[in-house]
């Protein structure tokens, strides 16, 4: 038999869901925003997917068939390119040829990338900007960055160094530079020669080709024929037996996906941070819909008065909190879609071209939609629970506050339990921390237990927030009391209603937390890799003499008077012996070093280096033990050398020096006053720079005896792209963990909202007292701005320390960096934002009238 209380009941609901939609769509907010993100998310990846097929060109349309060496097989010769060209259906085909070679003739190191293209029609990968193709052996053409890095133009000759036949011994090839070329499918990454296959081939000695590319003309293989297609491909197969042959389209795909494959990366560690966003979701929502049905406690109560069970009372809610779960998530995935289409025409508008997906992808959509439904029911079960056990004398009382009454024992012990494992994993972790130079530390699993500690902390926050608040709002409290009646006012809202302040304060601590942690841990990393800039390419340029001898002694001073030159430094090193091990001694003035800033001591400091005094290594202070002040004993051509440590390097030193001393300290031990290495750097910065600077190194090394040189500012450059992509990476993540801090932020309105209706007559009898709409306006404002900073503080006094593990693990000789000046924005934006979010709120209590205050019911 139908009960008819179901019914019933569900009517309630969904007439109450009629008659207040506001009150519902704030409950819907946060779980709109994890929709949206996540939906975004999903787009995003579609608009990148799109974009990048659209866009890159790594084979060229035109090539229809390409033809690779088989596996372990040879490279294409002459004799199977001619078999491919006289194929049936074979309209061009060109050999490709990847290698490359150092230049002779400058005294610093220079490496020139080799490949063969035809120069001009759809099959070329370049566009003739000056000059002439290569139409003749011993000529190149250049890309335009090896023209600009390089100094080449038309007529200019290069000289390249290739190995003999045998093996045995270096032959030197020189070749006029006949043109300059620009690549039309990728960028000039390197400085690249260019020339057709059968002179590039016949100038590099190599045997054949790499690969060729097959165009097909106008004939129907050409328009895209499967059929027409596959039988060309056979024939090919069938004239070069031993290659492998695939078509065009094929290639270009699995292209296509390569080009993506590090974008969809980047997304997938964004998804993983978009789960956090999505809790915190869940936390505002189950926060609201406890304020939602504590207002509506005489509703309910008089649907138990009337025989409505507490089971059937329950479900009622819950179907109640997945409508408006679905509601909110359609709602979401819809925004983000319409979002998504106007993304690429608003980003053509600047100059950038993105393509937008085909269509809706509607497997994601229902999902999405599915998920938020599944959310909303999560977030609303234990509201629901708490909410279908009131009493049916509840109807004869006013409406309820928000605050829960779930600060008992068991969530206490709870608390205590999670904190108690957060504890011990960290404290585990903590002695189980590596050395610097440690390789057989497992940092995967390392970084889990850090994980797996921090989440039990969290949990933790969250079951003792309510008794957490009191004692951090006393101490950020007493500077509000002395404000007026306004500020104490404030203080009292948000610590008479704990668990309200908690559930919201909690969600702002996650963000600030991850936040703040990802901020310190950046930091610290960065420090790292200056530090590890200037030990692997302190300087553009280092020159040192032939067989480990001396340089002349007036290098230095000559190349300290070119202009294009800064920083020069002359130094000495010597091989010490370390007990039973030989090490690196060196004089280099460690302050001297380019991105000086970057070198830092882990212990001792840099500035106590004088007479008597050594400055060592990562690696040989973990292997003698020692640290700032110790002792040291080092033996130089037989005779012991006693030192004492004024510090010691969170890592390797500068141009693989184990020991650093002064240099009177190394002239006494008997070195030879004549230097073995000279660096300098450029004193302009940016490729020409790096290119006049060269010129002038070379100028000056007037003869092999002053010595041989190398370029350390490529190294340079791809260090700092390394900086540049952790940079990103942080960027991107920073701005995901920001969903986090937006959803806490609309929790702050939220809950500021409803507090306001369900606070009615606590502001119509504070106006009647005398206070005035202004000081009410301050005083909920203030409130919310309360709730950003305890939720600062607490985020923060959770991930510092977890940076500082999460940093060690990660990278043992970095030296942790906390950054105060970007955390202290963090905390006052975060306080100012959730004040603004306030502001609407407080305006309506403003507005209330004391005569409120003598009304019965809402």
């Amino acid at each position: 038999m139908r009960n008819p209380w179901r019914a019933t009941v569900l009517g309630s609901q969904v007439a109450e869901l009629l008659r207040r939609p506001g009150r519902f769509a704030a409950t819907g907010l946060s779980l709109f925003i994890a929709a949206f993100v996540v939906f975004g998310a999903v787009v995003a990846q579609q608009i990148i997917t799109a974009t990048a097929v659209e866009t890159f060109r790594g084979t060229p349309e035109a090539v229809s068939v390409v033809v690779t060496p088989g596996d372990d097989g040879p490279d294409i010769g002459e004799a199977g390119l001619r078999e491919i060209r006289r194929t049936p259906g074979v309209t061009e085909a060109v050999g490709r040829i990847e290698d490359g070679a150092p230049l002779d003739g400058s005294a610093v190191e220079r490496y020139l990338a080799l490949s063969a293209d035809p120069g001009t029609g759809a099959l070329s990968h370049v566009r003739l900007v000056e000059g002439a193709y290569p139409s003749g052996p011993g000529r190149l053409a250049v890309n335009t960055r090896a023209a600009r890095e390089y100094g080449l133009a038309p007529g200019a000759s290069l000289t390249l160094l290739r190995p003999e036949p045998d093996g045995d011994g270096t032959r030197r090839v020189t070749v006029e530079v006949s043109g300059i070329v620009r690549g039309t499918t990728t960028a000039d990454e390197e400085p690249t020669g260019y020339a057709p296959g059968a002179h590039l081939g016949n100038l590099l000695g190599v045997p054949g080709y790499s690969r060729v590319d097959i165009r097909t003309g106008t004939t129907s293989v050409a328009s895209g024929s499967a059929a027409e297609l596959t039988e060309l491909v056979e024939r090919v197969r069938r004239a070069v037996p031993e290659a492998r042959v695939r078509p065009g389209d094929e290639v270009r795909d699995e292209e296509a996906r390569e080009a993506v494959a590090e974008a969809k990366d980047s997304l997938e560690l964004v998804a993983v941070f978009l789960a956090v966003a999505v809790g915190a979701a869940v936390l505002v929502a189950t926060s609201t819909f406890r304020i939602v049905f504590a207002r509506r406690v005489r509703q309910l109560a008089l649907l138990r008065a009337v025989g409505a069970s507490p089971r059937r009372l329950a479900a009622a809610l819950v179907a109640e909190g997945a409508a408006v779960g679905l509601l909110a998530g359609a709602t979401g995935v819809l925004a983000a879609w319409g979002c998504g289409q106007l993304v690429p025409p608003a980003a053509r508008r600047f100059g950038n071209d993105l393509f937008a997906p085909s269509g809706l992808p509607l497997g994601e959509a229902l999902l999405t939609v599915a998920g938020t439904g599944l959310l909303a029911v999560l977030a609303v079960l234990a509201p629901s629970l708490t909410a279908s056990r009131v009493s049916p004398l509840q109807a004869l009382r006013s409406a309820a506050s928000g605050e829960g009454g779930a600060h008992g024992v068991g969530r206490t012990a709870l608390g205590l339990l999670c904190a108690v494992g957060a504890a011990f994993l960290a404290w585990q972790q903590y002695g189980a921390l590596p050395e610097p130079g440690d390789t057989g530390f497992d940092r995967f699993e390392a970084l889990t237990v850090v994980v797996l500690s921090g989440g039990l902390a969290f949990l933790a926050l969250i079951a003792l927030g309510p008794r957490l608040i009191r004692p951090v709002l006393s101490a950020v409290a007493v500077p509000l009391r002395r404000t007026g009646a306004a500020g104490r006012l404030a203080v009292a809202g948000v610590g008479g209603a704990p668990g309200r302040a908690a559930s919201v304060s909690v969600v702002v601590a996650l963000g600030v937390c991850l936040v703040g942690a990802t901020l310190t841990c950046l930091a610290s990393l960065n420090a790292h890799e200056r530090y590890r800039q200037a030990v692997e390419a302190p300087a553009d340029f280092s020159l040192y003499a032939r067989d480990d001898g001396a340089l002349d002694r007036s290098l230095a001073a000559d190349l300290a008077s070119r202009r294009e030159l800064a920083d020069v430094t002359a130094f000495r090193t010597a091989e010490v012996v370390n007990g039973a091990r030989s090490a690196t001694i060196s004089d280099l003035d460690l302050a001297a070093v380019r991105s000086g800033v970057g070198l830092a001591a882990r212990t001792g400091s840099l500035d106590g280096l004088g007479p008597a005094h050594v400055v060592v290594d990562a690696d040989h202070a973990h292997e003698l033990g020692v640290g700032a002040g110790d002792r040291v004993t080092l033996t130089f051509e037989g005779r012991p050398v006693h030192l004492t440590v004024a510090a010691t390097l969170p890592g390797a030193g500068p141009y693989g020096g184990n020991f650093f001393v002064p240099a009177a300290d190394l002239t006494r031990m008997g070195m030879a006053a004549a230097p073995t290495r000279v660096t300098a750097n450029a004193s302009q910065d940016g490729a020409q720079g790096r290119t006049d600077g060269r010129r002038a190194v070379t100028d000056t090394l007037t003869g092999p005896e002053r010595g041989d040189g190398r370029v350390l500012a490529e190294d340079t450059a791809e260090q700092a792209g390394a900086s540049d992509d952790l940079r990103t990476m942080a960027t991107t993540v920073i701005m995901v963990l920001g969903l986090t801090v937006l959803v806490a932020v609309t929790g702050v309105a939220t809950t500021a909202s409803l507090t306001v209706v369900e606070r009615k007559r606590e502001f119509g009898l504070l106006r009647a007292l005398g206070l005035s709409g202004a000081a009410v306006h301050r005083m909920v404002t203030v409130e919310c701005a309360l709730y950003g900073a305890l939720g600062g503080i607490l985020g923060l006094a959770l991930g510092v320390p977890y940076s500082w593990l999460v940093v060690r693990v990660a990278e043992a000789s970095a030296p942790f960096t906390v950054p105060t000046g970007q955390l202290a924005a963090v905390f006052t934006a975060l306080v100012l934002v959730t004040a603004a979010a306030g502001m609407v709120p407080a305006l309506r209590a403003s507005r209330t009238s004391p005569t409120v205050a003598v009304a019965q019911t809402e």
